[in-house]
């Protein structure tokens, strides 16, 4: 009846058809504009055939649809609003027009219907559902929401109610939980789902299920409004401060409208909103960074090819740090050895393993017999033991570059030649660390973020020595862990802290000119951060920020040089270290357990001390400039060495390891949405607060010749 590269249409017995989705040539079945426009030339065929008495829609791969084709966006995207909107409502058509066939149709729902795929089924007049299967509506994690009828028919198939949740949260459901929903009507086991459906199929075909009522609920207005859902909502919404991502308030505001119409203006009021959604910063961006997403992947298997298996690590420098990463290799089936010249700190480093499990057995993550196999993995002891045995050596001690050539220079006697010596230092450089050890090439930096079993990034930092084989053992064994890893080239803070520190610097530079710094954490958690500058060095602690911002601005004296009127500097001096200590730039009450935060008259009178001329008065937006441009800078830089191999591997690494904002991107795609000339012009106008605002020659290139960062084709 119909074959297409992405879609087929066959009969069945009984005057049964079977349209089939079957890409050809690949995993998984999408919906890009060839699947849309071949899955509208299948509905036609069967519309135009004879004797079809209903539809059976399949899926060959493991999954049914995984949704749109994201990279067709950036492409779209560009595109204006209202162009975007009229394109969406032109394929809308085909859905409409599936949803109108005069016989039942029944989705067999397989693996996942995530986004588009879902929307799909939905416009079926039935959905059968095996039992492993998810489904769900993950739009708005794209700062994006459904817009192909997908908002309109969750709240007639199920309700408002379900609706709001679904497009809000974008959580998968489960078989059981989308049943409960009803957002499908049959649930199956997977190796019955094509003959649970089938049967389905032949009940809507006999008229033992109403499926014509169905299907005219979905071109009806919702029969029975539920307000109180959508004051809910708001209400949850405004709690959450989504100023930077709109998708979630402007998908429930069209929502509301459209329950009052009919499916025509429905859809066209969904396909208005999603093309206002497109031109937002957050979908933009959010958009970039799923595709950066799947980039460093990629990027991270290549990496790793050649890289030697680790069933064996040693651990050396316990404490907080050591016991994180000894914890994380554990729980992933490996085998380690924690050494540590001092007892308290073996213990000090077993404790938090074992906080992190205990943690995992309360949360019902964890049975408590696997939580103690994982704790009896762990291996804690003051000499070198078997460390010979061990496939990797992880190094967490002292930040003391003496220190670290004695400790490695020991280990690496030990080891295997070949046996990767990995540093996990935060600031000091690997070239410096390997340069006096017997087997440089050997030596890689494997910088975690602190709390290890948290942050998803791992640095692995690339010496002038490093080899290939040691570099791709790391990053497989970064990967094994679950994290993220991404290569960088050695440099002074390599890549995360090198950026971060002329934002630091900055925020430093303000305080000293009489800003308010309690104000300056209130306008960059207000422009999306999720603590501000003196926040975060309290939670870091004083003493280790002002540590690494020495270390690193000491490596680029020509530009990074903090204040002599230093905050924080003041504050190490004063023994206020943050959290840890209780006192910093805010007091501390730890009581309750997690430490809460307050004002500190203390630190606000030290501070003025340094102030010249008193408090000066800034704008929200002056700060936000002032700290952010530096930053940007900086991430060009590193662009242009090649200390970040992409700008794909560059944003993400900003996203992961500091929180930067989600809506922003990272910092190249946010310099691109500003637009280069105008970063350009802003870096002219900031000139006289010194060089950090100086721009880099591959910044003036891009302007000058109208390139991105990140192009589209």
């Amino acid at each position: 009846m119909f074959a297409g590269d992405c879609v087929r249409v066959t009969p069945l017995e009984g005057g049964l058809v079977e349209l089939c989705f079957d890409r050809a040539g690949e995993a998984i079945n999408k919906l890009d504009d060839k699947a849309v426009a071949e899955f509208g030339r299948a509905v036609q065929a069967i519309a135009g055939a004879d004797g079809v008495r209903g539809v059976l829609v399949t899926s060959t791969k493991d999954v049914f649809i995984v949704g749109a084709d994201i990279t067709e966006f950036g492409r779209k995207f560009r595109h204006s609003g209202e162009q975007v909107a009229r394109d969406v409502l032109a394929a809308n058509q085909v859905f409409v027009r599936f949803e109108d066939l005069p016989v039942p149709t029944v989705v067999a729902i397989n693996g996942f219907a995530l986004g588009g795929g879902l929307e799909l089924a939905l416009s079926a007049s039935q959905r059968v559902m095996s039992e492993k299967a998810q489904v769900g509506v993950p739009e708005v994690r794209l700062g994006l929401f459904p817009g192909f009828g997908g908002t309109v028919r969750l709240s007639r198939v199920a309700s408002e109610r379900v609706a709001i949740e679904w497009v809000m949260s974008g959580r998968p459901a489960k078989a059981a939980d989308a049943l409960r929903a009803g957002v499908v009507d049959a649930v199956a086991a997977p190796d019955r789902l094509r003959e649970e459906a089938l049967a389905h199929l032949w009940r809507c075909v006999e008229g033992a299920v109403d499926w014509q009522a169905a299907q005219q609920r979905k071109r009806e207005p919702v029969r029975t409004p539920d307000a109180a859902a959508y004051d809910e909502a708001f209400a949850q919404l405004a709690k959450q401060a989504a100023r930077h991502q709109p998708a979630a308030e402007m998908a429930v505001s069209m929502m509301r409208e459209a329950a009052r119409c009919d499916r025509t203006r429905a859809l066209e009021l969904e396909a208005a909103a999603f093309g206002a959604v497109t031109q937002t910063q957050a979908a933009r961006s959010m958009v970039q960074t799923f595709l950066n997403e799947q980039a460093v992947k990629k990027l991270a298997r290549r990496h790793a090819q050649g890289g030697r298996p680790v069933a064996r690590a040693a651990v050396i420098g316990a404490g907080i740090m050591g016991g994180g990463i000894a914890y994380t290799t554990a729980l992933r089936g490996m085998a380690v050895r924690m050494k540590d010249i001092a007892p308290a700190a073996l213990e000090l480093g077993m404790g938090e393993a074992r906080r992190q499990l205990d943690k995992q057995v309360q949360q019902g993550r964890m049975g408590r017999e696997k939580a103690d196999a994982v704790l009896a993995a762990i291996r804690a002891q003051l000499d070198d033991a078997d460390l010979q045995e061990s496939d990797l050596a992880i190094e967490a001690v002292v930040e003391n570059l003496s220190v670290k050539h004695k400790v490695l220079a020991d280990l690496q006697a030990k080891l295997r030649p070949g046996t990767v010596l990995a540093s996990n230092t935060s600031s000091l450089r690997i070239d410096h660390i390997a340069a006096p050890l017997p087997r440089p090439a050997d030596v890689v930096g494997l910088h975690f973020f602190n709390p290890v079993p948290v942050m998803p990034l791992v640095e692995v930092v690339r010496g002038k020595a490093s080899s290939d084989a040691a570099v791709a053992t790391a990053t497989a064994y970064a990967s094994a862990l679950g994290k993220t890893p991404i290569v960088v080239k050695d440099c002074p803070g390599f890549l995360v802290n090198r950026i971060l520190t002329p934002y630091i610097i900055a925020f430093c530079d303000l305080v000293s000119e009489g800003a308010d710094y309690e104000r300056v954490d209130r306008a960059l958690e207000a422009f999306g951060w999720p603590m501000g500058p003196a926040y975060l060095e309290d939670v870091v602690g004083m003493d280790t920020g002002s540590h690494v911002i020495d270390i690193i601005s000491a490596g680029y004296p020509q530009r990074m040089r903090p204040p002599e009127r230093n905050a924080i500097r003041a504050l190490v001096r004063e023994k206020r270290l943050g959290q840890k200590s209780g006192a910093g730039f805010y007091d501390y009450d730890s009581a309750g357990g997690k430490p809460r935060r307050s004002a500190s008259p203390a630190a606000r009178a030290l501070i003025a001390q340094l102030q010249q001329g008193g408090g000066a008065s800034f704008s929200d937006e002056q700060v936000v400039e002032r700290m952010m441009v530096p930053m940007l800078l900086e991430a060009i830089r590193c662009l242009e060495e090649g200390v970040a191999g992409s700008a794909a591997e560059l944003d993400m690494a900003m996203l992961l390891g500091v929180g930067f904002p989600a809506y922003l991107g990272g910092p190249l795609k946010y310099a691109d949405w500003i637009g280069l000339p105008k970063l350009l012009q802003r870096c002219e106008a900031l000139a006289a607060h010194g060089p950090m605002y100086e721009p880099p020659a591959l910044l003036r290139d891009m302007a000058a010749s109208g390139r991105e960062f990140y192009p589209v084709a």
